[in-house]
């Protein structure tokens, strides 16, 4: 079964999806990896390593259908729907916004005429692709959707099929702590919270490393940029959560050269990372 390693951070910007493409590339030299992109919002790791995608699945959610015929305009169905996708007004024929709904069901169970069944639409798609020995996974929302821990969801029952085909597994999650966030990490073993030196990159890294304490998950800290700013606020940070920073990637333009012609990152500091995870 493999190890599945987590890859995250409080803010975007800061080299997550940067050092998650790096780790799995170097890593599959010697073992059999598959690098999950579970930024559904905005995945980007086959921007960076130049893998043509290609689309295996869609992905759909339920929403409500609406049976005019029974509708008895009495309006209750919109005021229970949070995400204001229904307009009603007692007397008149509800309008729906299909965009904006969750497919929660409160307007299905409100409905005393019973004239809401369910329907479905699409919100997104799952795609595979290759880079070298590493298999590549990724899930992606259709634009202007709103529940991206569908799209998670469904990357984790593919994850459970395909998990004892491989030694390692890693997870590049979006950044911050919502709920796709959390649904990705509660599903690894272990995660690295990639951050910088600075006071926006401390806060930002603290959200991650508290949700990281509360999931009970083992943690440790990516330092990237590490001689640009004020590297004892984040080594402090290390120190209240009783963790520690495993590597240090200076700022370089031989990154930026290999970021900006979609190749992985060569850094003694993802050499050192490997070492932690094996």
């Amino acid at each position: 079964m493999a190890k599945i390693i987590g890859i995250t951070g409080g803010k975007g910007g800061t080299g997550k999806s940067t050092v998650a493409t790096a780790l799995a590339f170097e890593l599959a030299k010697k073992n059999k990896v598959l690098l999950v992109d579970m930024d559904a919002d905005c995945p980007n790791d086959h921007l960076i390593l130049g893998i043509e995608r290609k689309k295996i699945k869609a992905i759909y959610q339920r929403i409500p259908k609406f049976d005019l015929n029974k509708c008895s305009k009495c309006g209750q169905c919109g005021t229970v729907c949070k995400t204001n996708a229904i307009v009603s007004i007692k007397g008149n024929e509800p309008i729906f916004m299909q965009q904006q709904c969750n497919g929660c069901g409160a307007c299905f169970l409100k409905c005393p005429a019973k004239a809401i069944s369910w329907d479905k639409k699409e919100v997104g798609w799952i795609y595979e692709g290759k880079k070298g020995r590493m298999d590549f996974l990724a899930g992606e929302l259709k634009i202007n959707e709103p529940v991206s821990e569908i799209v998670i969801g469904e990357l984790k029952d593919i994850l459970e099929k395909k998990k004892d085909n491989y030694d390692y597994i890693l997870l590049d999650t979006a950044a911050g702590t919502h709920c796709d966030v959390i649904s990705a990490l509660d599903y690894t073993d272990m995660a690295f919270a990639v951050t910088e030196p600075t006071p926006l990159g401390r806060h930002d890294v603290e959200l991650i490393l508290r949700l990281l304490a509360m999931l009970k998950k083992e943690k440790k800290i990516i330092l990237n940029r590490a001689d640009i700013g004020n590297k004892k606020i984040i080594e402090e940070l290390a120190e209240k959560y009783n963790t520690e920073i495993a590597a240090e990637i200076p700022y370089s333009k031989d990154i930026i050269k290999a970021y900006s012609n979609a190749l992985p990152i060569k850094s003694e500091a993802i050499e050192k990372i490997i070492h932690e995870i094996k």
